[in-house]
């Protein structure tokens, strides 16, 4: 049996999706791709079903928001493993932020149902089908997301954050 390359899963992944899989890339050596969000679902299954690929490990999801990216504002990340032969690959799907609607792996990863409520609660992602889509870190009551690129990082009218305070002002020991 050949070895798992790169090469061999972004092939596979091009029969059978064509041009709707795209921005390969490979930091650190991780296959890094795209695909549309409608299509989340039809990639995942694939990559766990193919007999070659066995992608049957869900290790993360989680989300990035990139404010700048209009109408591509919100990313969800899946980190997927084949166990068998050590590989590691890293799949994005984005969607915009007034509808961050994503369908649920739940059905394909169980592992997926608290990693999903993870992602919502900080991000606002909204797993379309999840059983269970409520905050679990997060009291109920927070009407914001806090992982979202929206606040300062501080407060810059804090008096206690003077550089003076942390003896980095004016004068000198």
């Amino acid at each position: 049996m050949m070895a798992l390359t790169n090469d061999i899963i972004k092939q596979s992944l091009a029969e059978k999706f064509g041009e709707q899989v795209f921005n390969f890339e490979e930091p650190y050596g991780m296959l890094t791709f795209e695909a549309p969000k409608e299509m989340n679902l039809k990639v995942l299954q694939f990559l766990y079903d193919d007999a070659e690929l066995c992608f049957q490990f869900l290790t993360d999801i989680t989300a990035v928001h990139y404010p700048a990216l209009k109408g591509r504002e919100l990313a969800v990340v899946y980190h997927l493993h084949n166990l068998a032969a050590n590989v590691r690959l890293r799949f994005k799907v984005f969607t915009n932020i007034e509808e961050p609607d994503i369908y649920t792996a739940t059905q394909l990863y169980s592992s997926a149902n608290w990693m999903e409520r993870e992602t919502f609660d900080f991000f606002g992602i909204n797993f379309v089908g999840h059983p269970n889509l409520k905050r679990i870190l997060n009291v109920d009551e927070m009407d914001y997301f806090p992982m979202r690129k929206e606040f300062p990082l501080e407060d810059q009218s804090r008096r206690d954050k003077d550089d003076e305070m942390f003896g980095r002002g004016g004068s000198v020991w």
